[in-house]
């Protein structure tokens, strides 16, 4: 075989694994995307109401969480939020259909409070945690 043709099964082997790995990275994120609804990091709470049930996230000091509707459907008014000890509350709320989130803040090694709310039916309230 000539120099040519080896270079070119060469420039085809590495174009395939240069996309294989780029399909592997967008699926991945996807993924992740639709599993934590956008926070990055492991779960370490969940905590249910009679409406839906909001998620906590923690990774490298960051502290996530978003809410999400036991039955989505039609635009209700749903809210998300996180407050590290001694800073004020980050908050999502609005009109969703499905979630409402995700919201982030830094908080160390910072006690967190975690709220949220579906409809006007049902709420949570972490308390401090984490501390």
């Amino acid at each position: 075989m000539d120099s040519s043709g080896i270079g070119r099964r060469l420039a085809l082997g590495t174009a395939m694994l240069a996309a294989s790995g780029v399909l592997a990275l967008v699926t991945s994120g996807t993924a992740q995307a639709s599993t934590a609804g956008g926070c990055a990091g492991r779960e370490v709470r969940t905590l249910p109401f009679s409406s839906g049930v909001t998620h906590v996230y923690k990774r490298d000091g960051y502290v996530c969480a978003v809410t999400v509707a036991r039955h989505p459907g039609p635009a209700q008014t749903m809210s998300v939020s996180v407050q590290a000890r001694g800073t004020r509350p980050v908050v999502d709320t609005g009109s969703y259909r499905h979630h409402a989130g995700p919201v982030t803040v830094y908080a160390g090694h910072r006690c967190v409070w975690v709220k949220g709310a579906v409809g006007s039916r049902g709420s949570v309230s972490s308390g401090w945690i984490f501390c």
